[in-house]
Formats: structure tokens, sequence, C-alpha cells
């Protein structure tokens, strides 16, 4: 069971179905949708192949329960469509125009996080490859940089009004999975007693990212040698090794999801100390929920439960 943070709601995704239910001023509105699974046996199912599926699968359903969600959140909190908003669904169609949208969100988002966490930071690094000769250590300021830019824009982001209610939903969803995976009843008290962290979650998953893009970078860069060792201008020796280590971003995305994967399943002084950096920056992006936004949290696990226990077993 997995879940995100919506505008006034939750969605939580199970085995068989996602759930998006969203508090509006009549109560809950809730949907619920099949998820279209790969077959048994698909090699999309395969370790270190399936984390890079996973992830662009969450980022498109994501997007989609967010734009939903902005569309179901109380009158007060909606934004009046721009022009071009409703020349271009008139264009194109609701359906159509829908599509497109969450197709640009998606885009724009992979587009902003590899450019602010990845290409930044190797710029910012290009400027010490004359100081610093090895190989290793020019990787490890890269993504010290990369650290310190991501932790900022973490802060910043926290401090921003508009998302103090999302990260206190998104505290509301942790709190619900962790009371689901105690065995204990799903009720508001039991919920609340719950810590908000949870080693599966998002934030988690990306800080993965920045410690494993470190070491497969400084593994890979003496393989990448031969490529650029023709090349004489410097610019162009810079573009081909930023091309390169963006091709390294899926191995370093799937090697990412099963260490998630790996500490989520198991409960253990190891997986705890693996886990204690990406669970610590969770006090940033979570906040501690209301009564009512546990019982939207509870509303959307439970309809997407399992018909048969263990089922959902990761």
């Amino acid at each position: 069971i997995g879940g995100q943070a919506l505008i006034e709601g939750i969605m939580m995704r199970g085995p068989e179905k996602d759930a998006v239910v969203i508090r509006g001023k009549d109560g809950l509105t809730v949907e619920v949708s099949p998820r279209k699974l790969n077959p048994p046996g698909s090699w999309k199912n395969w370790p270190f192949i399936r984390g890079i599926f996973n992830f662009f699968d969450a980022q498109i359903v994501g997007v989609k329960a967010l734009l939903r969600s902005a569309d179901l959140a109380p009158d007060e909190m909606q934004e009046e469509p721009s022009k071009f908003d409703k020349w271009l669904e008139k264009k194109l169609g609701s359906e159509a125009f829908q599509k497109t949208i969450v197709g640009i969100a998606v885009a724009m988002g992979l587009l902003l996080s590899i450019g602010l966490f990845f290409l930044l930071p190797m710029v910012i690094s290009g400027f010490f490859d004359k100081i610093i000769t090895g190989t290793l250590l020019l990787n490890l300021v890269e993504g010290i940089i990369r650290m310190v830019i991501f932790m900022a824009y973490m802060i910043l982001v926290s401090k921003m009004p508009d998302m103090k209610r999302v990260f206190s939903y998104h505290g509301a969803e942790h709190k619900t999975i962790r009371c689901y995976e105690a065995k204990l009843p799903l009720t508001v008290e039991n919920a609340r007693k719950m810590t908000r962290l949870h080693p599966r979650c998002g934030t988690s998953f990306l800080f993965v990212v920045m410690i494993v893009s470190i070491l497969v970078f400084s593994l890979a860069t003496p393989l990448l040698r031969p490529i650029t060792a023709g090349i004489t201008s410097h610019w162009l020796e810079a573009i081909v090794r930023v091309v390169l280590k963006l091709l390294l971003l899926p191995i370093v995305v799937g090697i990412s999801y099963e260490f998630n994967r790996l500490v989520g399943r198991h409960d253990n002084w190891l997986t705890r100390a693996l886990s204690a950096p990406g669970m610590w920056l969770q006090y940033l992006t979570t906040n501690e929920p209301d009564d009512s936004m546990l019982e939207v949290g509870i509303e959307a696990l439970t309809l997407v439960l399992p018909e048969k226990e263990g089922e959902d077993r990761w």
C-alpha cells in the first residue's frame, strides 16, 4: 500500500485499485479506479527494471490525482482557468485536454528535477575540475552540491503556506499506512498514535537517488573516458559527459527503487540505520495531521485493501 498527499485529500494505491478521497464543503468525494498491472512473468517486473517503470507510472498517476484534487477541492481553493486553458480545452476536447495537461505537467516536473538536481550540480562542480583531479573526489563534490540544493529546495517548499496543509495530509497518509501495517483497527485514535515517518516515502526515495547517483557516476566515469578521449573541445566534452550521465539515471532509479523496497520489507537495526537519513528528511515534508485528515486517509486506505489477506505483501 502506498499513497500521495493531494489538495485537501489523499490518494492511496493498493495492489489492484487506486482511490482518491477529497474533503470538500459537502463532505468526502471518493473516486476508485482499477490499476493497470503488468501480467505475471512480464520483464517489466524484473528487479532493477521494475523500478524504472514504476517510477514513471507513479509520476503519471500522481499528476492525474493532483489535478483531479484541484478540481474537487473547495471553491475558495480553486483558480479560474486561464484563457489559454479554455481555448485549448475547446480545441482538443475535455479528454484530450486532460491528457495533454498531464503530459505537460509530468514532462515539466521531470525536466525541473533533472535540471535542478543533476544538471546544475554538474555545471557547478565543473568549476572544480581543474583543482580536483581525482574522479571519486570530483563526483563526491558534485554529490554534496546536489544534496545542498536538494535540502535548500525542501526547506523552501516546506515554508510555503499553501504546502503546509498538503504536508499535513502527507503525514496523515503515513500514519494511516503505519496503523494498517501494525495490524491495528483503522480508527482515528489508533492512527493518531503512529509516527508520521515511513521508510517507503518518496522523500526517502529521492534522498537514496542522490546517494546512489554518487556511487554510480563514480564507478561509470572511468568507463566514459574512452568515449570522451578524442574530444578536443572542452564544452563539447562537458556536453557529452552530461548526456552520458543522464543516460545513467534509469540505472540510478532502478537501484534506488530496490533499496527502498528492501528497507520497506524488513524492520531490523540495519534497515533502520540505512533508512534513517531519508526518514529525517520527512520532518520537512510531513506535518502532524488533524483528525479530519486522518479520516480521509482511513477512507482512502480502506477502499484499496485487497479482498484476500496477504495480497498486498511487497
